[in-house]
């Protein structure tokens, strides 16, 4: 089985509630998502490894540090969107591919309608972003579609999962590790989390 981490941040479990508020409007919703993408990635990226870089401080030389890996973002569309730019505040380098795909409502099965990877895998990780990790269809077909391209290290990064989605993506890909806000009890049986907060997509763009 694949590595799960629930983040147990005070601060994320704060932010959290105030994200699942019915009441929470798109502009604060926003907010609240920028702000939970870069907890997680904090804790996620907690394995980077280093290389050396020697600088010049105002009062001598030092021997510093600087990221070792460079890493590729890979939102789901379109609610993986809000978690881009937090993300990118604190890794400016990284690169952006965006992969769409939509759950079809009758099946539950992920539907691929948009991929913008470039010919050559060009980076050491990727990390999937997509706030809900509900059934893991769409998680699981991004994952399928890294590893054909040839991506070698992916990690997942979401806000809210499902029992349901953590099982089907560590069942078919082990090797990649899942980075959570919280861990819900369910899916009703329109495949929504539950408790969860609705349509995550919805909810970032007012479109609910």
């Amino acid at each position: 089985m694949a590595e799960v981490h629930v983040s147990q941040h005070p601060l994320v479990q704060h932010k959290l509630t105030l994200l699942r508020r019915t009441e929470t409007e798109p502009k604060k919703f926003r907010e609240l998502v920028r702000e939970l993408a870069q907890f997680l990635l904090y804790e996620a990226t907690l394995d980077l490894p280093l290389r050396p870089r020697e600088i010049a401080t105002p009062l001598a030389q030092l021997n510093g540090s600087e990221i070792g890996e460079q890493i590729g973002l890979v939102p789901i569309l379109r609610a993986g969107i809000g978690m881009v730019e937090p993300i990118l505040d604190l890794l400016p380098t990284a690169h952006v591919w965006h992969l769409g795909l939509y759950r079809d409502h009758k099946t539950l099965a992920p539907v691929t309608y948009y991929n913008k990877l470039p010919p050559a895998v060009d980076v050491d990780l990727c990390l999937i972003l997509d706030p809900m990790l509900a059934t893991g269809g769409s998680a699981c077909a991004a994952v399928d579609i890294l590893k054909e391209w040839g991506a070698q290290r992916i990690k997942f990064l979401g806000l809210i999962a499902a029992p349901e989605g953590v099982r089907a993506l560590s069942e078919a890909h082990p090797d990649v590790s899942i980075h959570l806000a919280a861990l819900d009890s369910h899916l009703n049986e329109l495949g929504y989390i539950v408790p969860g907060l609705g349509d995550a997509g919805d909810r970032q763009f007012g479109t609910g």
